[in-house]
């Protein structure tokens, strides 16, 4: 029996239908939209350690509120020293 014959013979799996399918579609798009987000890490081999190469400046979480980036000096001494 076809999907869309088992729906019209009992319509009371239409809603369920269509919010399952909404959610299955925001899953999928929460997943595209995160992977191509600079927080995720797909390929370690080309970039094996990318918190290297982090911006300070540019805010990372969805709401930044005052952020005032000061280096700090004993991160700053382990830095100098370690190259």
């Amino acid at each position: 029996m076809n999907l869309f014959q088992l729906l019209m013979k009992k319509k009371e799996l239409i809603p369920l239908a269509v919010i399952m399918t909404a959610a299955a579609s925001g899953a999928l798009s929460f997943a595209l939209y995160s992977l191509k987000k600079t927080d995720v890490i797909i390929d370690r081999k080309r970039n094996p350690e990318p918190w290297e190469s982090v911006d300070p400046n540019v805010p990372r979480k969805l709401i930044t509120i005052n952020q005032q980036w000061k280096p700090i000096e004993e991160l700053q001494k382990v830095r100098r020293a370690s190259r």
